[in-house]
């Protein structure tokens, strides 16, 4: 007795790739599926911070520690260059917001850079995700962090002295303006995370190039106060603007005016430019 075992079907090659799901084109295609993917690598990098406390609070206790420094040692200073009745600790802490809001671009910077360094980059370019979620989730996930110290700054505000004089409307204003800037600011940090090729590069130039940007505005003192030939750019560069959009939402200090449209423009503006250059540099850094 004899049996004779068939041999098991064969697919050519060419049919299978031809049936195969081709799945990088398929996310690639689909807006949703960034979003999807984004959100994931950015759960993937909230996860991460249990691990690292230490981190976590230190980039906590650094605007707590502005804040504490202006508020008790420069505070009279700061309240001798504002008009009668304008109060330095809401002067302050708004500032104060703001400049961490700055700060924290700076990470996600780091973020990539370190993602790089471990190799992180190469394994996600080789899943079929969309490949610009691997640079929007850091960012999400740096936003979530920018939330969390923002919230933090605030309630320490308020325990200092800091006394809002708004409504609802205009707290969501004021909040919709700063995470837009955050958010804006988040995508430049990533240019120059995906432009220096080491963490310590993005760490010292990185700063230095923002740093100055804070002080030479109307984050802890009036421009006016400023040198004659530093006014014009103190008081019109964004980061001004955005202070005095915030600032006279929530404080009614200084008249709001046109500055709230107009750093809404300029943050737009700069979003359609910094984002396809971030996602060219991050195309340009995988092939390097």
């Amino acid at each position: 007795m004899s049996t004779n075992t068939l041999p098991a079907p064969t697919t050519a090659p060419e049919q299978r790739i031809a049936t195969s799901p081709d799945l990088d084109f398929v996310r690639r295609s689909k807006p949703v599926s960034v979003v999807s993917d984004s959100l994931i690598l950015a759960k993937r990098h909230l996860m991460r911070i249990p691990r690292q406390p230490d981190w976590l609070v230190g980039v906590t206790i650094m605007p707590i520690m502005f804040l504490l420094l202006f508020r008790y040692i420069f505070g009279e200073t700061v309240q001798a260059t504002l008009p009668p009745g304008v109060d330095a600790v809401n002067y302050l802490v708004m500032g104060i917001i703001v400049q961490g809001i700055v700060f924290g671009a700076m990470n996600t910077g780091l973020g990539l850079a370190m993602d790089a360094k471990e190799g992180l980059m190469d394994r996600f370019a080789s899943l079929p995700m969309a490949r610009s979620a691997v640079v929007l989730g850091r960012i999400l996930a740096d936003m979530g962090i920018a939330i969390f110290t923002t919230t933090i700054t605030i309630l320490v505000g308020l325990l200092v002295g800091f006394r809002p004089t708004t409504n609802v409307g205009d707290w969501i204003a004021a909040i919709g303006l700063m995470l837009l800037m955050a958010f804006v600011l988040a995508w430049l940090g990533a240019i120059i995370g995906l432009w220096l090729k080491t963490v310590e590069a993005v760490n010292s130039i990185g700063f230095t190039l923002i740093f100055p940007l804070t002080f030479l505005s109307s984050t802890f003192i009036n421009p006016d106060f400023l040198p004659g030939w530093l006014q014009g750019f103190a008081k019109n560069q964004p980061f001004t603007l955005l202070l005095d959009a915030t600032r006279g939402l929530l404080t009614g200090f200084p008249e709001i005016g046109n500055s709230a449209w107009m750093v809404t423009l300029y943050l737009l503006i700069a979003l359609v430019v910094l984002v396809p250059i971030a996602l060219r540099m991050y195309e340009r850094r995988l092939t390097q």
